[in-house]
């Protein structure tokens, strides 16, 4: 079936435009080509940021519960302090001596669990997936690769291969294998981790006897793009098992539940306790600014990088690590995670009561301050549900506050507000939901009479 993939996208003639907003929209389409989308039906237009608040050319403030990638807030202004710094003095590479590299480097793979102690800079998330399929295939021999039914890992001609989220006319390779995940297939949680296992083995058994082998399971490890698939933890791990008896290594995938998102760990895959081989990161490492890495154990990192080449120019700059240094200070001394954690369950609760008080939240899932919430009744078809959940996110807009949707059916709410969110930041969106949901619901009931 061919979907939309950009749903919640404008449309000409679906609401007034002023004319400023309505002519930058032509001049966008005039030069930028159809692979640029818009979002929202009635396109959002900022000038800047501020921690939690984007600001239209009118000064409008909009509530940012949707980007995670400024996790410290939008124009943080230590980080930018950083940043400019650096730019100031010198921005090289690696070929050249520089102790911020090696301080920087040494206090992130201390954030991780022992045997996990090589890092490798990249630029993206989307190059950190490509290089760790990169690692994994030459170190394991093998090219299969398995990935979630709906996954997302990056939009490399690699990565784009193994992610089936990017719709029907993205190609995937044949050396890929998908895998149901238990939430979306309906699975009770007493047996998803058998479920998700069985799935993995009956993958590795079909690459097996293709002579494909097995080089990876790639994962996001709170399953974002399949709709936030985070329970029950510890499922993936008889996975995780099969995979590596086949001779394949465990790539999580943290651009976007690590550095302390799911509150309780700084990486996603802990929840799981499980020890990857290799993890990818990238968005929030530099708060907006382009940097990334694979960090992993040492024999697979260290065999690649023995036998095959890998740099490019901007690469480890070290404007980049500047950056990502500042990051990473204001998360463990601002006790960054211990707030995603409090500000999730804050969130949960209230999202929890308005679901009891008034129809159209049909489930809530989160890991600290990201949230999958399906919306519409269970009564409702597929496409219903996924319209209203549309209508949700684009009512919240029109209220000023910044969501989207996530999910193979587009008809669960993605929540992921800035990590410093506060008390008073979820009770503005909390409210701002209640009315969204009666002002959609109210407006259906019209349309049944």
């Amino acid at each position: 079936m061919t979907r939309d993939l950009m749903p919640n996208r404008y449309r000409p003639g679906q609401s007034a435009l002023s004319p400023r907003e309505a002519a930058l929209i032509a001049r966008r389409d005039a030069v930028l080509g159809a692979s640029y989308r818009l979002q929202y039906r009635q396109p959002v237009h900022f000038v800047r940021g501020e921690g939690m608040w984007l600001y239209d050319p009118d000064d409008r403030p909009y509530l940012d519960f949707y980007n995670n990638v400024p996790s410290l807030g939008h124009c943080n202004p230590e980080v930018n302090a950083a940043m400019a710094e650096q730019a100031g003095r010198i921005s090289a590479n690696t070929r050249y001596l520089e102790p911020q590299l090696v301080d920087y480097a040494e206090r992130l793979v201390a954030t991780f669990p022992t045997g996990i102690d090589r890092v490798v800079f990249t630029c993206t998330g989307s190059e950190s997936n490509d290089l760790a399929l990169r690692i994994a295939r030459l170190y394991s021999g093998n090219e299969g690769v398995i990935v979630s039914d709906y996954a997302y890992h990056g939009t490399s001609a690699a990565v784009a291969a193994v992610s089936p989220n990017l719709g029907d006319a993205v190609v995937l390779s044949p050396n890929v294998r998908m895998v149901s995940l238990p939430g979306p297939a309906g699975v009770p949680e007493a047996q998803a981790a058998a479920f998700f296992e069985a799935q993995v083995r009956a993958a590795v058994e079909d690459l097996n006897r293709r002579g494909i082998g097995v080089a990876a399971l790639l994962i996001d490890s709170i399953f974002s793009s399949d709709g936030v698939c985070v329970d029950p933890p510890g499922f993936i791990a008889g996975g995780v098992a099969a995979v590596r008896e086949a001779g394949g290594l465990l790539i999580a995938d943290e651009v976007q539940p690590g550095f302390g998102r799911t509150g309780s760990h700084m990486w996603g895959f802990e929840r799981h306790k499980v020890v990857p081989d290799l993890v990818t990161l990238g968005k929030p490492m530099g708060n907006g600014f382009p940097i990334g890495a694979v960090v992993g154990q040492r024999e697979p990192l260290d065999r690649f990088g023995n036998t095959a080449r890998y740099s490019n120019t901007l690469l480890s700059n070290t404007v980049g690590i500047a950056t990502a240094n500042a990051v990473l200070t204001i998360l463990q001394r601002d006790r960054i995670q211990q707030n995603a954690l409090a500000m999730g369950q804050r969130l949960r609760a209230g999202l929890e009561k308005i679901a009891q008080q008034q129809p159209g939240i049909r489930a809530i899932r989160n890991a600290g301050l990201f949230f999958g919430v399906d919306m519409g009744g269970e009564d409702m078809a597929p496409h219903t549900q996924r319209a209203f959940a549309l209508d949700v996110v684009n009512t919240l807009r029109d209220d000023g506050v910044l969501v989207s949707t996530t999910g193979e059916n587009e008809d669960a709410l993605k929540v992921r507000p800035p990590l410093i969110c506060e008390a008073e930041h979820v009770d503005l969106f909390l409210a701002a939901v209640e009315r969204a949901l009666a002002k959609v619901a109210d407006a259906r009931n019209q349309g049944l009479k």
